[in-house]
């Protein structure tokens, strides 16, 4: 239930949003006009502009009324933070995140935080008018792929961001980019069980079955009450005429080891492992390579690549499994 409470809170609700945003600016005005109560309607202001963020990360406007706020106050750290923060549902490019070394928060924050939404709209649509403008060479669409290659999604709210705008690729007949862009989105946030229902709805439409089926069973997997998988079975045997033709059945494990090898792969890519428990000794007695891999993965955080080895060996058979795919299922979240 928490988790369920949590990822509420994490999916954009614009109402809400648009209203803890107004009242921030009120008490900002208030507190331009009474000094006598300057700390408490600040305050106030701070905490509703915090509380449209939580409501509402896609709105730039929420974003810039929060880090207004922390130059009024003269919070540099707090800025700091904000922009820390800005960068990180924007997939932590390389190249946004250095920009934050050294520099006078006060005197230029709110110049960098303009120039990140500049150059990344939170907006997908207003997003997407700048690919299909290409006024830049940086703003084509095969720099948004090659930037993808370099960027972190394992923030949910990054997720969502760019799932948005690959949903601009997917809308614009360019299905099979759609394909390779959420499959690396799920490498990073595998437990993005909407992404995954979308990638199996695509394949059910094109006719890929085995691939459908794939996608649904994460789904059910990750959100057990939910049935998409039976579900989808249960259209395509409704679908057969039983006197001709044969009943289909879920795929062969083998092409389930494909498809989840192929994710494996994807994983490991994008993986940071943290070495700090690399000369620990692991309080767990390992009994084959399969095991020894998961504990090391598990024990470097690296919980997206330990998800998909699991699955791997789950789909295979190997019951022992599990137990690591929840460790890394916990991790993730």
């Amino acid at each position: 239930m928490e988790g369920d409470s949590r990822n509420l809170l994490q999916h954009p609700r614009r109402n809400l949003g648009n209203r803890y945003r107004s009242q921030a600016r009120k008490f900002i005005k208030l507190a331009s006009t009474d000094d006598t109560r300057f700390t408490d309607n600040i305050s106030w202001a701070e905490q509703s502009a915090r509380q449209a963020i939580l409501y509402d990360f896609t709105e730039e406007e929420n974003w810039r009324c929060l880090a207004e706020i922390k130059v009024i106050i003269g919070d540099a750290e707090g800025l700091s933070s904000v922009l820390e923060d800005v960068f990180s549902i924007l997939g932590r490019d390389p190249e946004q995140v250095d920009q934050l070394t050294g520099i006078d928060f006060l005197k230029l924050g709110l110049e960098l935080l303009e120039a990140a939404f500049a150059r990344d709209p939170l907006n997908p649509d207003v997003w997407w008018d700048r690919i299909n403008s290409q006024q830049m060479e940086s703003d084509s669409l095969q720099s948004f792929v090659e930037r993808c290659g370099r960027l972190d999604f394992r923030d949910q709210r990054a997720n969502i961001i760019f799932g948005r705008r690959i949903e601009r690729i997917r809308d614009s007949g360019q299905i099979d980019l759609f394909i390779v862009l959420a499959r690396n989105l799920l490498a990073h946030r595998p437990q993005n069980h909407e992404l995954w229902m979308e990638l199996g709805r695509l394949y059910e439409r094109r006719n890929e079955a085995e691939e459908a089926w794939i996608c649904y069973d994460h789904v059910q997997n990750l959100r057990p009450h939910q049935t998409p998988r039976d579900d989808f079975m249960h259209r395509l045997h409704s679908r057969m005429d039983g006197s001709e033709k044969q009943r289909w059945t879920k795929p062969p494990v083998s092409k389930r080891q494909e498809f989840l090898d192929q994710m494996v792969i994807l994983a490991g890519r994008v993986s940071e492992p943290d070495l700090s428990h690399e000369e620990e000794e692991i309080s767990v007695e390992v009994v084959n390579k399969d095991e020894q891999k998961l504990v090391k993965l598990i024990a470097q955080s690296n919980f997206s690549e330990a998800f998909f080895v699991a699955r791997r060996l789950v789909a295979s058979g190997e019951e022992w499994a599990l137990e690591y795919l929840d460790q890394a299922k916990q991790g993730l979240d």
